[in-house]
């Protein structure tokens, strides 16, 4: 009879368990990786330029999204009626003129912001990683024995006036057969259970927002 603990010892547990490992951490560095990409796409353009020993070299510019908007320098104010005022008020209100309506001041500023001070940076990190492997294992050991037993007779007889005769043939034949063994029937079922969280910006990039955000200008246009 099989030995479950002997067909437990033959599963290849190293790589049934190390292969989605290695997968997660493979995704995890694929998820680095797209995140430097959609800074450098998004956030940031070439720039060719030539170096001093006169090659070709290409710098990093920030992208700035540009767009204009009214700044109230003066606010609106309102119009004062004239007033006549009274003399013989205690104590006495002199009269005033009217004073018109001041309208508000505006003027046009233009705006540069950094793009990737506005957008959320991809920054995804595996937080935990279960794996669920299953192993059914059922044994059945069976004998069986089988037996046949075959009879077959024949009776001839003759007769006559003084005398007679008879004759019986039997035949007989016998069979047994015996079967034995073992059977296993095995079962493996694994399911990889995996969750992925924001991560917290690392500290350089959190600098690096913070100068851009310092790059933002206001002028008027």
């Amino acid at each position: 009879m099989p030995n479950p603990g002997q067909e437990l010892s033959s599963i290849d547990f190293e790589s049934m368990l190390g292969g989605p490992l290695v997968a997660v951490i493979n995704a995890q560095a694929q998820a680095a990786i797209s995140t430097v990409n959609f800074i450098k796409e998004v956030g940031f353009k070439k720039k060719a330029q030539q170096d001093a020993a006169g090659g070709d070299t290409s710098t990093m510019d920030p992208i700035y999204v540009t767009f204009q908007y009214p700044k109230e320098l003066a606010p609106f104010q309102p119009a004062i009626p004239a007033n006549p005022g009274n003399p013989n008020a205690n104590p006495p209100i002199p009269a005033t003129p009217a004073v018109p309506a001041v309208p508000a001041v505006f003027q046009t500023q233009e705006l540069r912001v950094p793009i990737l001070t506005m957008l959320p940076i991809p920054f995804i990190r595996i937080d935990l990683t279960t794996i669920d492997f299953n192993a059914k294992i059922n044994s059945v050991e069976f004998r069986r024995t089988d037996t046949n037993l075959k009879v077959d007779a024949a009776l001839e007889a003759k007769a006559g006036w003084l005398w007679g005769s008879a004759k019986l043939n039997v035949s007989t034949s016998y069979q047994r057969s015996t079967q034995q063994g073992s059977k296993v029937d095995r079962t493996y079922s694994m399911a990889v259970h995996i969750k992925a969280v924001q991560d917290e910006m690392p500290a350089g990039m959190e600098r690096l927002l913070g100068i851009l955000e310092g790059a933002i200008t206001s002028q008027p246009a």
